[in-house]
């Protein structure tokens, strides 16, 4: 809500800011839920809630001050059209809590973008403009047609990666710790241009996790076989 209110006053950096802080934020929320054995049926819900408004209706907000309110009823169609997905998205996510997956290995996988990365990438236009300003020749329906795809892509079925299942494995600790340093210092010299890259890399892996989810769906039909 308060990148909402930032947007509104052109403070477009705090804007963004505001709604990386609390994609950070969500891949944490869970890991200390769990730490301090705080988990409950009620911080499920609350954190979709959450979810629902920081990348659901904050992200697509921003951008329809930005620029979709150039293209008028377009704009605010596809503006209401993103908000939507969110919403079918985590109401999805919600109705799988309590279903067991159908095979060991599918808890690697999320249905659909995750929130937090739809709301991000969701973004992307305006970040690019951060980094590029004028240079960056950007026509508000090419702004709507990304802000769709992402809403498209919250609300399909396709496989994408669960990070939050992610180990790394105790002798490739230091390597990772030190590509870790890095990637925080280029990311407090370039922070748009890191967004950026990350975002192109999160894109690229969607395309890998669908190859990956149809590669282990054939191995365990077969196996039934």
């Amino acid at each position: 809500l308060s990148s909402i209110r930032f947007a509104m006053v052109e403070r477009w950096e705090i804007a963004l800011t505001f709604i990386l802080a609390a994609a950070v934020i969500d891949g944490m929320d869970g890991r200390v839920a769990r730490l301090l054995g705080a988990t409950s049926s009620f911080g499920a819900q609350l954190d979709s809630l959450s979810d629902f408004v920081c990348f659901g209706v904050a992200p697509a907000l921003v951008m329809y001050i930005w620029m979709l309110h150039d293209i008028r009823g377009i704009g605010w169609a596809v503006t209401l059209f993103y908000v939507i997905c969110a919403a079918l998205r985590l109401a999805r996510f919600n109705t799988g809590l309590s279903s067991a997956p159908k095979y060991s290995w599918s808890n690697q996988f999320f249905t659909g973008v995750p929130s937090p990365a739809g709301g991000v990438l969701c973004l992307i236009p305006l970040v690019l403009f951060m980094q590029l300003g004028d240079e960056l020749l950007l026509e508000p329906w090419m702004v709507a047609l990304h802000v769709l795809i992402i809403g498209v892509l919250m609300a399909s079925r396709i496989p994408t990666f669960a990070g939050k299942n992610l180990r790394i494995p105790h002798d490739h600790i230091l390597p990772f710790m030190v590509v870790g340093s890095l990637l925080i210092i280029l990311f407090i010299i370039e922070p748009w241009l890191m967004i950026s890259v990350l975002a192109g890399v999160y894109g690229l892996s969607i395309a890998a996790s669908i190859w990956r989810y149809r590669v282990l769906l054939s191995l365990s039909q077969s196996k039934d076989i």
